[in-house]
């Protein structure tokens, strides 16, 4: 995976981001909508990032990718989850230095169609909590249908989430 856009790079893992992950990962947002995604310490980023290293050559597991501004600071990544036999979710975190700068919008565009290929996929999903008023407006820029807005399970709670859908146009 090596894709370029103005402004970012979006590339494979390597351990030796461990120090970065962990710091980006402890942003306010971060713990609000994704707190799962969160290492308290560089030995568990570096832990999830051997496991996502291996996800590369094995195929299975989540497609996760950090994207990096030009000069290699990692500001974040963007994945595609497996949803077993129901297709795949997109997923995107940008540090709160970052956002508000058009970053998660343009790294969600440039991601898409690389790996919707690389998975053979026609469509993928994207589910984020209602109240997340930008993560909702990334998937709306990015070309995502919203299907759904209520009530729905999100990290094991019942909460108000809105369902997407993206579909790649048929040549």
């Amino acid at each position: 995976m090596n894709i370029q856009t103005n402004r970012l790079i979006i590339t494979k893992f390597n351990v030796d981001m461990a120090e970065s992950v962990h710091l980006g990962s402890l942003d306010d947002d971060n713990r609000r909508f994704v707190p799962d995604e969160v290492f308290e310490t560089v030995e568990d980023a570096a832990e999830t990032l051997e496991f996502l290293i291996g996800c590369y050559s094995s195929g299975k597991g989540p497609q996760v990718y950090p994207v990096l501004l030009r000069d290699q600071t990692y500001i974040g990544y963007v994945q595609a989850i497996p949803l077993g036999n129901d297709g795949w979710e997109i997923g995107y975190h940008i540090s709160g230095a970052y956002t508000g700068q058009g970053y998660a919008t343009e790294a969600v565009s440039a991601f898409l169609p690389v790996i919707m290929k690389k998975l053979g996929i026609g469509s993928i999903k994207g589910v984020c909590l209602a109240e997340n008023i930008a993560s909702v407006k990334v998937l709306e820029r990015c070309g995502f249908e919203k299907l759904y807005e209520g009530k729905g399970s999100y990290q094991g709670q019942e909460r108000n989430i809105c369902k997407f859908i993206f579909r790649l146009e048929s040549a």
